[in-house]
């Protein structure tokens, strides 16, 4: 024990340990986990459609090359759409893909929805310093941030919204936010 001149008091123990304790205070995740929350079935299916529709005109456009003298093959080949249907090919990837980057992820960091806004990707990212309130919807699967500015953010649609909100009121209260539910009284 180290003595002191004072008039008796006991040493603190950052005298003793030479260190200052340090506690995290806040649930943190480990900062490579992100949980990813894509867009519902619902948001998904148009473009999904136009993949089904770019398959079986690609499928056409096969088989006239295959036949020879046939009408499909003087409608595709002869008349020369064939770079038609590479058109149509490529648009419903590119379409299909585009509906994918809907959603939330949620990391340690904050949160990152990903919308599409007249067909351009738009992401936005909230640190949890933003978030001063989460508010939590469980029958809608729906959730919205009070931020820091006084501003409130609602949280796109996702296809496991229960999971996510359930994630999110978690990590809420684990890093001290105040969490709202709206539940429905019966």
């Amino acid at each position: 024990m180290i003595e002191t001149a004072d008039d008796g008091d006991r040493p603190s123990i950052t005298e003793v340990n030479g260190t200052v304790a340090r506690f995290e205070m806040a649930y943190n995740p480990n900062p490579e986990e992100r949980f990813v929350f894509g867009p519902p079935i619902w948001q998904r299916l148009p473009s999904l459609l136009f993949l089904g529709f770019a398959g079986v005109v690609a499928t056409a456009a096969i088989m006239a090359h295959n036949t020879a003298g046939s009408s499909l093959h003087r409608f595709i080949v002869v008349e020369g759409r064939t770079p038609l249907v590479f058109i149509i090919v490529f648009a419903a990837i590119a379409t299909f893909v585009r509906a994918g980057l809907r959603g939330v992820i949620v990391t340690s960091e904050g949160v990152e929805t990903r919308t599409l806004s007249m067909g351009f990707p738009r992401v936005r990212r909230y640190r949890w310093a933003q978030i001063d309130r989460v508010i939590l919807h469980k029958e809608a699967e729906s959730v919205a941030f009070e931020l820091w500015n006084g501003e409130y953010e609602r949280l796109p649609k996702v296809a496991r919204a229960d999971e996510m909100v359930s994630l999110l009121e978690r990590v809420a209260i684990g890093r001290g936010r105040e969490v709202t539910r709206l539940d429905r009284k019966r």
